[in-house]
């Protein structure tokens, strides 16, 4: 009878010290703001659909929303009223039905057309376009020199949301905005307008006035490609030589000694670099079958087995975005669209096509930055290249299509990410000081830097045939590009175009944004929409054409 007595206070003794122990742990932020009511020991509910999400990266994402809604709603909600504590979880319910929607069109994507042609040809037009204004800012197509360049890049390269001072027309993002959140908001979240036009108004803010105008920068561009290519070697070079003190001994004179030591240490060089081979071989076949074996499936395969979708009268395949350039008819559809439009009577891309020749545009874009066509050294390798690529292409779309899915577009990398933008955007748990912008002295700091690590990248044997006679010039002219910051606002529209066309390609079906505000049509009807019209230069259309 004691035993069993004894025996049950024990078991009610350990109860109660995990119950304790439960209760002792602190409720996390997200627990706190976004999940008051649930009981501390249980677990927060999966923010997306997915059933493979890791539960770090979950808890990672609650964290990151905790603390920007702490940050932005909490700071001015609490001033009128303490004692509603609502607000914040009706805000993660809606945040996270939007998420959702998000990741199911995101895996629904294919991204490989977007990353390896639509981008890369994007980003070879720009500098086509501006080396081409630039060849005639002093001559009389500029009047003397009385046409600034950013109008002679926007006469080439003329957008319907782009002034020629390289200003962005809210307006244009405004309605664009509006259809995602038509696709991602419930209906009951979306039909008030109150509360539509001020997630809206908060997004616009955010990408248009804070992201778009802070990348655009050349000294932003520069900086951000010195922090990928890390630290420089100089700094271990200007370090003194580590002197040792004059040794005694003398190992002048020949000896079977020395004789071993040269003879051991050339067998241990010859192996390591036999094992770094067979190794490097291993890994190359390994890689291969993966390629060979687990292929991404195609979009047309994801798309037969999404539920989502059936309801929609016409999908359209992004697919579609790169291949059918042309102006939109109607009037107010070239403001809601990209100057990427497509047609609804465009056939389907046929399905018996096997590869996709994604490595073309990556190489073409490397050619045209380096400018390899007008030295023939440059311009031998690079059309070798180009041959040998041309002959693998369906293993180099595959490889490519896997190296992105399993290296770029991966749960860690998402992960990586989401860290390093808290850690941030809020280093203390509360948003930090704004950035200070460098001076002008600091930003030819930077590009000097910049052009020294870029030269210190290429191997000094290889500089002459690679760079050309004069490597810093190279260098200078693949940079240079990228100085203007009304220029560089064409190309970042042009890259949100895509990704937008990519992710919601119903935006680019002309008449899609019939129901969106009368006012807006007016207004665009008042105006003059022969300004409006958006068009693609020649070469433009010749290289997005795939």
């Amino acid at each position: 009878m004691a035993g069993n007595l004894r025996t049950r206070s024990t078991h009610s003794n350990s109860i109660t010290s995990n119950t304790t122990k439960q209760q002792q742990q602190p409720a996390t932020l997200a627990k706190r703001l976004l999940f008051p009511h649930l009981s501390p020991g249980s677990d927060l509910p999966p923010l997306f659909a997915s059933p493979t999400c890791s539960p770090e990266l979950n808890a990672e994402a609650y964290d990151f929303l905790a603390l920007a809604l702490r940050a932005f709603v909490n700071t001015w909600w609490t001033k009128i009223t303490r004692y509603d504590k609502e607000l914040l979880p009706e805000i993660t319910i809606v945040l996270t039905t939007v998420l959702r929607t998000l990741e199911t069109r995101l895996l629904s994507t294919d991204f490989s057309l977007f990353m390896f042609s639509v981008a890369p040809a994007l980003i070879t037009q720009h500098y086509r376009d501006y080396r081409h204004a630039a060849s005639k800012a002093s001559t009389s197509y500029a009047m003397g020199g009385a046409i600034p360049l950013p109008h002679l890049f926007h006469q080439l390269q003329p957008h319907v949301a782009i002034s020629p001072e390289g200003k962005i027309d809210e307006e244009y993002f405004r309605q664009a905005f509006d259809h995602v959140l038509r696709s991602c908001l419930p209906p009951q979240n979306y039909t008030p307008e109150a509360e539509r036009y001020i997630v809206r108004e908060i997004i616009l803010k955010v990408l248009v006035k804070d992201v778009i105008s802070r990348v655009t920068q050349p000294w932003f561009i520069q900086r951000t490609i010195l922090d990928l290519l890390g630290p420089s070697l100089d700094a271990e070079s200007d370090k003194p030589p580590n002197v040792s003190p004059p040794s005694h001994t003398h190992h002048a004179h020949f000896s079977f000694h020395s004789l071993l030591v040269f003879f051991l240490s050339a067998v241990q060089s010859i192996s390591g670099i036999g094992l770094a081979l067979v190794q490097t071989y291993k890994q190359t076949l390994s890689t291969i079958k993966l390629v060979n074996h687990s292929t991404r499936p195609t979009v047309n395969q994801r798309r037969a087995s999404e539920p989502w979708r059936k309801a929609r009268p016409a999908p359209i395949s992004p697919m579609r975005n790169a291949r059918s350039i042309s102006p939109p008819l109607s009037p107010y559809a070239s403001a809601a669209s990209s100057t990427l439009s497509l047609h609804a009577d465009i056939p389907q891309p046929n399905p018996q096509r096997s590869s996709s020749h994604y490595a073309r545009e990556p190489l073409t874009m490397i050619s045209e930055l380096f400018t390899m066509h007008e030295r023939f050294a440059t311009s031998a390798a690079m059309h070798t290249l180009c041959m040998i690529c041309a002959a693998t292409t369906p293993l180099m779309d595959r490889l490519l299509t896997h190296l992105l899915y399993t290296r770029i577009l991966c749960a860690s990398s998402i992960l990586f990410v989401l860290r390093l933008s808290k850690h941030t955007l809020f280093p203390n748990g509360y948003p930090g000081p704004p950035p200070i912008d460098p001076t002008p002295e600091e930003q030819i700091i930077i590009h000097q830097q910049l052009v020294r690590r870029l030269r210190e990248q290429v191997p000094a044997f290889l500089a002459p045939v690679l760079l050309g006679s004069s490597p810093e010039r190279t260098v200078e002219e693949m940079i240079r590009p990228l100085g203007d910051a009304a220029c560089n606002a064409h190309l970042a529209v042009f890259i949100m175009d895509a990704l937008l066309l990519s992710i919601f390609p119903e935006m680019g079906v002309e008449g899609s944004a019939g129901n969106a505000d009368v006012d807006v049509a007016e207004r665009l009807d008042d105006d003059g929409i022969q300004d409006w019209a958006p068009r693609l230069s020649r070469t433009s259309t010749s290289a997005m054409t795939l």
